[in-house]
């Protein structure tokens, strides 16, 4: 990104504990094997969740540090095929259709991140505006803005009116963490 090396470090550190904590939450969560049909199909949803934050988190990282060192086509192949992937799940299945909507949006994000970035590298470093792409720069900042904002009072107050507090907040931290990373990288472009 084109952003200093300082803040390119930081979001990469941020977006890393983020996407391990959603890396470990997949690894150590009971599989669905054994389990009634509803809570089978919820935790095999939960499980898809944490695998599609824990590529965004890494992938986020990655990107950050790395930037125009990988190849256009790496990056497109590692979010492209995720954000279409999410889009036929949402297209053809009404669970949990916005999270996964909100998934393909992030891929799709992340993809146009990696394009705009390998376009704008011929040796000087552009904006994405340059690239002709304010308007969609423009709605995703938007979108991951007000879906950071979302995520954060989401995250203060529980059912119960009370503070998140401890590990039962952690999930939306993480969600929140990753949703001001992808603000903070789109605004560096």
């Amino acid at each position: 990104m084109h952003g200093s090396a300082l803040i390119n470090w930081l979001l990469a550190l941020l977006t890393t504990a983020a996407g391990a904590y959603c890396l470990a939450r997949l690894r150590h969560s009971p599989c669905a094997a054994g389990a009634t049909p509803h809570f089978g199909a919820h935790r095999l949803l939960a499980r898809e969740s944490d695998a599609a934050e824990a590529l965004m988190g890494l992938g986020m990282a990655a990107m950050a540090v790395t930037g125009h060192a990988v190849p256009a086509t790496v990056w497109a192949l590692v979010f492209g095929v995720p954000a279409a992937a999410f889009l036929l799940a949402a297209a053809h299945g009404p669970a949990r259709r916005a999270h996964r909507l909100h998934h393909a949006v992030g891929a799709s994000a992340m993809t146009y991140m990696a394009l705009s970035m390998t376009a704008t590298s011929g040796g000087h470093h552009h904006h994405a505006a340059d690239a002709g792409a304010p308007l969609l720069t423009g709605t995703l900042l938007l979108y991951f803005g007000g879906y950071s904002l979302w995520v954060g009072a989401r995250l203060l107050h529980t059912s119960s009116g009370a503070l998140a507090v401890g590990t039962a907040g952690l999930p939306q931290a993480c969600r929140l963490t990753m949703g001001i990373g992808m603000f903070a990288m789109l605004l560096t472009m």
